[in-house]
């Protein structure tokens, strides 16, 4: 597999070879999805960067969102619709940080929750997963919205939330408009 020019410089500009390797190995997975689920004209297609840096096919053919943390990299393909989707390795952090970041709801709840740092990184990978589905990125804030039931709504949109259980260190969920429950999760095991 031969990547272009532009992708060899990013890869080469990482400061950690560990972020290097993890973005690497999204985009061979991103190409893998594609050919498994033979997904068509998107062999050898340039991956182009929206305004606010989403990753996109020129023909949209396919939508797509990589994530990465700690070990491990995650991929979400879709035919129909937009997709995103985080994952984050749970690590002990300062949650005080991100009070800024949550609404007042998403805040008392994590302040009361028995385990607030599952309850954080609960909160936060839905938060990534629906601004990575809407496209915007961090210019949305991420407490313009609020994550309830499984859902947030963007400006008149709802985006809907499913987690993705892969590792007991890790917490990871995808998002989409479409109902989560019609959502075909397969986890690949290169070691399978």
């Amino acid at each position: 597999m031969k990547f272009p020019a532009d992708f060899q410089n990013k890869i080469k500009g990482f400061r950690r070879w560990q972020d290097a390797q993890c973005s690497l190995l999204g985009r061979v997975m991103l190409f893998k999805g594609i050919e498994e689920l033979k997904m068509q004209n998107c062999d050898n297609r340039e991956i182009k960067y929206t305004m606010y840096n989403k990753p996109y096919f020129d023909d949209n053919l396919v939508e797509f969102n990589i994530s990465h943390s700690g070990e491990i990299v995650v991929c979400a393909l879709s035919e129909e619709h937009q997709i995103g989707i985080d994952i984050e390795l749970i690590t002990n952090i300062d949650l005080q940080d991100f009070q800024s970041q949550m609404t007042e709801r998403e805040w008392n709840a994590l302040s009361t929750s028995n385990d607030k740092t599952d309850a954080f990184f609960k909160y936060w990978t839905q938060k990534e997963a629906v601004i990575k589905a809407y496209g915007h990125g961090l210019s949305l804030p991420l407490k313009s919205f609020e994550i309830q039931d499984n859902s947030a709504q963007i400006n008149d949109q709802t985006f809907y939330l499913k987690e993705v259980t892969i590792n007991k260190n890790y917490k990871c969920y995808i998002s989409s408009k479409i109902n989560m429950d019609e959502i075909i999760i397969k986890n690949y095991n290169p070691n399978n």
